[in-house]
């Protein structure tokens, strides 16, 4: 089982869309078992992966199953979440969800002073700042366990990437996404050297390593790739290429991904960490989200007439690309 953060600290570069789309294809075609864990407080995965029924019944309840209740006992100082959580079940993705929640956001507190107390050590800290790596440990019989997570360098990201086995980074065609860049790599070099010190601190002061189910914690996160999205693409030749308004930009993204990311985070046994390209595919994208859908297979019957068919078959094909070149990184 392989747990995989999407992530950018940049907003609207697509990640959700990406994530669950990815998460469909391995489900329907590579016949993964796939959890998707929806961590963003706005809980864009969940609205887009359940029915607006679904959503009403979910959040209509004080005592909701949403990701909050793996939060609510540390917070009470009772440890980690026991019992059975009943996961939800997205008809079309084809794939198992824990679903999002705003009070989330509420959590940002709790995990950042316990971070404090975690790089000194100190169990408790190290406890809360754990939480994802519990969560995971639960769900072992997944293949992927995939993260949707809120675009910010704060606390609760910070907890996802410490318990991630991978992480991959949509972006889109624009300067921002390049700076974004070189700030998530200062962010994880240093997330990395306090947490590598606090669990030093933890095992001189307790003669054994910190565990988690009986298994040695540490730091093992790994850079797995990117995606270039958003961008107006022509066919010139056969061959779909990016106008000149985003060709500039394009050009430097591996450059400074290696010298950011890669030099750092990756295994360094791939030459090309780009896993794909994914140009405006326009209207079928909010279609794919009115009906919870992935955008690869929509249907007539969900408003698709014309020339949206071959949209369709050109999301089909880009996902195919993508999924295999994940696959083949990852594996």
């Amino acid at each position: 089982m392989k747990a995989i953060a999407i992530f950018n600290n940049k907003g609207g570069v697509g990640k959700t869309t990406f994530l669950c789309n990815l998460a469909a294809y391995l489900r329907i075609f590579h016949r993964k078992k796939v959890l998707v864990v929806d961590v963003d407080p706005q809980c864009n995965a969940t609205i887009y992966l359940l029915s607006a029924e679904r959503i009403a019944e979910i959040y209509g309840t004080e005592n909701r199953s949403t990701v909050y209740k793996f939060i609510d006992p540390l917070k009470r100082g009772r440890g980690y979440f026991k019992g059975n959580f009943p996961l939800e079940k997205s008809t079309r993705f084809q794939l198992d969800l824990i679903p999002g929640d705003p009070n989330l956001a509420l959590a940002e507190d709790l995990l950042a002073t316990d971070w404090t107390h975690g790089c000194s050590g100190e169990p408790r800290g190290l406890q809360t700042t754990f939480v994802f790596w519990d969560l995971i440990s639960k769900y072992q019989k997944y293949d992927f366990i995939f993260f949707d997570v809120g675009p910010s360098l704060g606390a609760i990201n910070r907890s996802v990437l410490l318990s991630s086995d991978y992480f991959v980074m949509p972006m889109s065609s624009d300067v921002f996404s390049l700076m974004a860049i070189k700030n998530i790599s200062q962010a994880l070099n240093k997330w990395k050297n306090a947490l590598v010190k606090g669990l030093s601190s933890y095992g001189a002061e307790n003669s054994e390593p910190y565990k988690i189910n009986g298994n040695s914690v540490n730091w093992k996160l790994r850079f797995a790739g990117y995606i270039i999205q958003q961008y107006t693409a022509k066919t010139k030749q056969g061959t779909r290429q990016p106008v000149k308004a985003y060709e500039k930009i394009l050009k430097q993204v591996p450059g400074v991904i290696k010298q950011y990311l890669v030099n750092d985070f990756a295994l360094k046994n791939h030459v090309d960490y780009k896993l794909g390209e994914i140009p405006n595919l326009h209207s079928i994208i909010p279609m794919s989200q009115s009906v919870q859908s992935p955008v690869f297979e929509l249907k007539a019957r969900d408003g698709v007439v014309g020339a949206h068919f071959a949209k369709v078959n050109d999301a089909k094909k880009i996902y195919s690309e993508i999924a295999r070149s994940f696959l083949t990184k990852i594996n």
